[in-house]
């Protein structure tokens, strides 16, 4: 049985007897909130330094069943590991990681930080963070074509692709959402078929931190070599939900979204074409409508408001729009 480290008891003795912490050692340890996915344990040592400890989850902490193989954590340490050799000052330091009992440790990100997407539903939306958010997704993806054969290895499993993406938001979507049946099954074939880059698979407000004005990516389980448009579509998803549940602000959501595609396009040019855009478009609309309706619905939203993003998305996605500078102004109309 895996050690829980959520229980303190447990955990403490972990560290020791792994030799992680020294035998007199008790580091503060605090379960941090915020995931449905992993057990996640901020463990502060004495001498000042931090580690936050992640433990994948089988059943994920949703209303609506739903698993995952928990060796998924070896594919998120072996993207925190890539990602901190190329981008170093944009994901924590890697520490450990332990197979047998699904975790890895990575470095804490420093105080004062705060949660991205805590910070754009309190009304703090500045739209040079999201070029910031824009500019470092096109360098992740950049960077994996730059390394094409690596990549292709080393995130060959597709597995969580499957458990945490296409069959939670698209397939289970599809069940609920008749209409979208047939247009949520095609993407998902054609998800399955691209294999032509580096793809986060889970790049949202939520994984990001901000610290002394840098964003800082902390979370990396759904990485795999897929199709770099997903990425686009499913930050944008989040862009246009605040737009929707933020009706004050909905003009500069709005604003944002496409100010994130510019930047995008600006700093990866050579990936960013017509067809990118047309699958990104897609996945746009899969994801509005998957967090709407699909397994992991969004948590700030009542079923009224949830019912009405439904309302909003399914249209576009019945005639979608190639082109997503004409997908954001069509969506908002309809809120």
């Amino acid at each position: 049985m895996p050690t829980n480290i959520e229980a303190p008891d447990e955990l403490l003795r972990y560290l020791r007897d792994a030799q992680r912490i020294g035998m007199q050692e008790r580091p503060r340890m605090t379960a941090l909130r915020g995931g449905v996915s992993n057990r996640t344990v901020l463990v502060e040592h004495q001498d000042g330094s931090a580690w936050v400890l992640k433990q994948s989850l089988p059943q994920l902490r949703v209303e609506v069943e739903w698993f995952s193989d928990v060796e998924r954590v070896e594919r998120e340490a072996a993207g925190l590991r890539w990602l901190s050799r190329m981008l170093p000052e944009s994901v924590p330091d890697f520490i450990f990681e332990d197979r047998e009992n699904h975790l890895f440790a990575m470095r804490a990100v420093p105080q004062p930080h705060v949660n991205w997407k805590e910070h754009l539903l309190a009304g703090g939306l500045e739209q040079e963070q999201v070029a910031d958010f824009a500019s470092l997704l096109a360098r992740i993806h950049r960077l994996g074509n730059e390394h094409l054969e690596e990549v292709a290895v080393t995130f060959a499993n597709r597995s969580s692709l499957e458990s945490l993406r296409l069959e939670p938001y698209y397939k289970y979507t599809a069940g609920q959402v008749n209409a979208a049946e047939s247009f949520l099954l095609a993407l998902i074939d054609e998800t399955r078929a691209l294999r032509v880059g580096l793809t986060h698979g889970d790049y949202s407000p939520k994984n990001i931190l901000l610290c002394q004005q840098r964003l800082i990516l902390v979370d990396h389980e759904v990485i795999h070599f897929g199709d770099p448009a997903l990425d686009v579509g499913f930050a944008l998803s989040h862009l246009l939900s605040k737009a929707h549940y933020l009706a004050a602000q909905r003009g500069d959501f709005a604003a944002a979204a496409r100010l994130f595609w510019r930047e995008y396009q600006h700093h990866n040019a050579a990936m960013a074409d017509a067809s990118l855009e047309a699958r990104a478009a897609r996945h746009t609309l899969a994801c509005v409508l998957a967090r709407a309706a699909g397994r992991s619905p969004l948590e700030y939203m009542n079923s009224d408001e949830r019912r009405h993003q439904v309302e909003a998305v399914l249209p576009l996605i019945l005639d979608p729009p190639p082109f997503l500078e004409e997908l954001v102004p069509r969506f908002c109309e309809r809120l």
